[in-house]
């Protein structure tokens, strides 16, 4: 299964990729939300997994892209951010994402709900 993941805290980003990938997914990467965007042109995911808060576009913006666009148009997306108050996420649900994860997790919650996802564990 193939995910994208944009984050752009570094050190994270590279901590949610190795833990998913030696779960054998495929993982693209990016550092912004522009980034995001150019991938998601260029691919097909099953799960897309936005920071709230990167450069260029916001979390926010590209989940309005996807749904918008209609290309990722069937993608879960999950939402992480260290805004975890409850209009926040009611923001970002409305927005179209199918899920939110508050900051900070550890890697192994973030793979149990990833798997939850991609395979209704």
């Amino acid at each position: 299964m193939r995910i994208l993941l944009a984050e752009d805290e570094e050190i994270l980003r590279m901590l949610i990729m190795d833990t998913l990938e030696d779960e054998d997914y495929v993982v693209d990467e990016a550092a912004d939300g522009q980034e995001a965007m150019e991938f998601l042109k260029m691919n097909v995911y099953d799960l897309v997994i936005l920071d709230y808060m990167m450069p260029v576009l916001t979390g926010i913006e590209v989940i309005q892209n996807i749904r918008r666009e209609g290309h990722n148009k069937d993608a879960k997306i999950m939402m992480l951010s260290a805004k975890s108050q409850q209009h926040e996420q009611d923001k970002v649900l409305k927005a179209g994402a199918d899920y939110f994860m508050a900051k900070p997790f550890s890697p192994l919650e973030l793979l149990d709900k990833v798997n939850g996802i991609l395979h209704g564990i």
